[in-house]
């Protein structure tokens, strides 16, 4: 898998180092799940073992040192604020995104051809999951919107993790339509550009540093990445983490 700068191998995942902080895409390698989940499935609701997606967890948080945050994704645009470590008795929130200003957390979406978007500022971070719903829902602006109020000082910066390409990600016309405003960055023919809108909606929120890793979920090698679409629904997740330094 070849990365661009400042993209980098960490392991078998991808990393990127942020000013405030830093972002880990994971690819679906070295976990211990089977069959369509295989292997490092982290996603608690797909019909893999559960007790396989949790030693996965586990894994990836201890490879980081952190304690993961994480909601009940609904393609929608909420953003949790995290103040502390989660009550597990408790069901998680129904969010697509998840923003803090301690460190020592790991704010985690899941994704399988949604985009992964980490902003990260000095005193604050977000991660968000955006498919083309959540984009549409301005998810992205509300994650800014998050990072700020609790107290990112200075220039912005954002990752784009891996997630469905403008190379392969063919949608119908109510679904451009949508997207319409966006000018070049939703054009491609009869697919959309996710990336790219997702570019253009980062730009609009006033965050000055954007890095997109390029690989698309669907096309890359299968056993780098989940992808929903490529898999016909029965698939895992893989997930995007940042925290602050």
């Amino acid at each position: 898998m070849r990365l661009r700068d400042p993209f980098r191998a960490a392991g078998v995942h991808l990393q990127i180092d942020l000013p405030g902080g830093g972002a880990l895409f994971t690819t679906r390698r070295g976990g211990c799940s089977s069959g369509p989940y295989a292997s490092l499935n982290l996603g608690l609701w797909t019909d893999d073992r559960r007790s396989d997606v949790e030693r996965n967890r586990a894994a990836v948080a201890a490879q980081l040192s952190v304690t993961l945050a994480y909601g009940r994704q609904v393609h929608g645009r909420a953003v949790t604020r995290v103040t502390g470590p989660r009550d597990e008795a408790q069901p998680p929130p129904e969010a697509d995104g998840q923003a803090t200003a301690l460190a020592g957390i790991g704010l985690m979406v899941l994704t399988a051809d949604c985009l992964p978007i980490a902003v990260i500022g000095e005193g604050a971070a977000a991660m968000l999951h955006a498919g083309w719903r959540g984009l549409a829902g301005r998810v992205v602006a509300e994650g800014v919107r998050a990072v700020r109020a609790l107290g990112a000082t200075g220039p912005l910066a954002a990752a784009i993790g891996p997630g469905a390409g403008p190379c392969c990600y063919e949608v119908g016309d109510e679904v451009r339509a949508v997207f319409s405003g966006h000018g070049a960055a939703a054009r491609g023919g009869r697919n959309l550009d996710l990336p790219g809108i997702a570019r253009h909606e980062l730009e609009r929120a006033g965050v000055a540093e954007i890095h997109d890793c390029g690989i698309c979920t669907i096309c890359a090698d299968k056993s780098l990445f989940f992808s929903h679409r490529r898999d016909r629904g029965v698939t895992g997740r893989q997930a995007g983490i940042a925290w602050l330094s």
